[in-house]
Parts: C-alpha cells; structure tokens; sequence
C-alpha cells in the first residue's frame, strides 16, 4: 500500500536518516521504536509527506509522492492520510465537533454527510456526549479522541501517529491503544506509530526497531 526505498535526510551537517526502506500494507499496524535522535519522527514526517527526504522514493496508491507537489500534494494528503499528534493540535476556538469536521471541509465534503460521518466517529470513540465542548474543558484523553476522529474523518488509507499516547496517563494510553485496533477492525486504516510505549510497540502487527538513521530490526 505503501513503500518507500532508500530515504535519506539531512539537517546541515547532521544525518538523521541514513536509507530507510520500508513497506505498509494495507490495514497494518507498524510501531516505529528506537532512542530519541534515531530518526523515528522524521521517518513519519516524510512517510506523511510533511516533509520531503533529500533523495529516495514513496510510493502509494500508485503515485510517487515526493513528486506531487502544491495543490495535487495537498489533495492526496487530505484525502488519503490522516496524523494524530502527542499534543492534540486541536483550534482552541472551535467545538469538538468543528474540530472533528475540519480535514472534511477543507474538503469540500457535503456538510450532511460530514456531520454524520463525524457522529458516527464520536459515538465509536465515546465523546458524543462532549461534542458542543471546546478542548480547554476536555480531558487529554478526550482531547486525543477528538484528534483521532478528525484524523480519521476522510477516511485515509493509512494513519501517521507520532507519540499518541506519549501525553496521557497510563489507564487513557491504554484505552487509546486498544481503539486503535478497534478502528482498524472497524474502518480498515493501517496505522503507522511511533513510539517510545513498549505495550503499544508489542500489540501492533509488526515493530519496526531504529538506530542512528537506519532500521535496525523489522
């Protein structure tokens, strides 16, 4: 589904990846570990096409995606992957439920069809009683369900999460943990996870383990 060979990156002098290769199949999900400085957020941030890589190829869903670029890139990213970050990224401005619909109106998605996409996300993922709440009155774990739902609202092929649970406590890291699977079961996304969780690294389909810009392990 997705595959990329032989990606590099530098920062200046600093070699952070070093000619990864790495292959996600369809409704998989990867955890990406190692030791801070490994490469591992820079590995996601290019994979989600957040960044670019000094040389090498992504390929999916037919296209190599570091040859999209302006307007075409950011359709694809829109429509066909969605990020869930440790701090939320939520706009303090809006309700759970704006937050949730906003990847869908950059769309340009119906707003029938995007308001019962998102209720029916709310209602897997146990918050459709915060809906009309702004994210300074949410817990974190409600916080990052809403964050998971907006990343989901398009319904991506596959999605990019780095250190999700890497601010919650331990009983709401382990509720997220296990929705992933859930929403994998559910809505067939493949997930893509960095972090430093063991619990989390040892219940996806595959670890895949990093060390000074290369994949040690997968």
């Amino acid at each position: 589904m997705l595959k990329a060979k032989g990606i590099h990156k530098s920062y200046g002098a600093l070699q952070v990846l070093k000619g990864v290769d790495l292959e996600i199949g369809a409704s998989e999900i990867v955890s990406i570990v190692g030791s801070s400085g490994a490469g591992k957020s820079t590995l996601l941030q290019i994979l989600g096409t957040l960044d670019k890589p000094d040389s090498g190829e992504i390929e999916m869903d037919g296209k190599n995606l570091i040859r999209l670029k302006g307007e075409e890139l950011a359709k694809f990213r829109n429509e066909r992957i969605g990020f869930i970050f440790q701090f939320h990224n939520l706009l303090p401005e809006f309700t759970a439920l704006e937050n949730i619909q906003i990847p869908g109106l950059i769309r340009n998605t119906d707003s029938k069809s995007l308001l019962k996409k998102a209720l029916e996300l709310a209602e897997i993922l146990g918050i459709s009683h915060r809906l009309d709440s702004k994210p300074a009155t949410l817990s974190g774990g409600e916080q990052q369900r809403v964050a998971v739902a907006r990343a989901l609202i398009n319904s991506p092929a596959v999605i990019f999460a780095d250190e999700p649970s890497g601010n919650l406590d331990t009983q709401n890291a382990k509720s997220l943990h296990e929705l992933f699977f859930t929403l994998r079961k559910e809505l067939g996304q493949a997930f893509v996870i960095v972090t430093h969780n063991e619990d989390l690294a040892g219940m996806a389909d595959r670890t895949v383990i990093m060390k000074d810009g290369l994949i040690l392990q997968d």
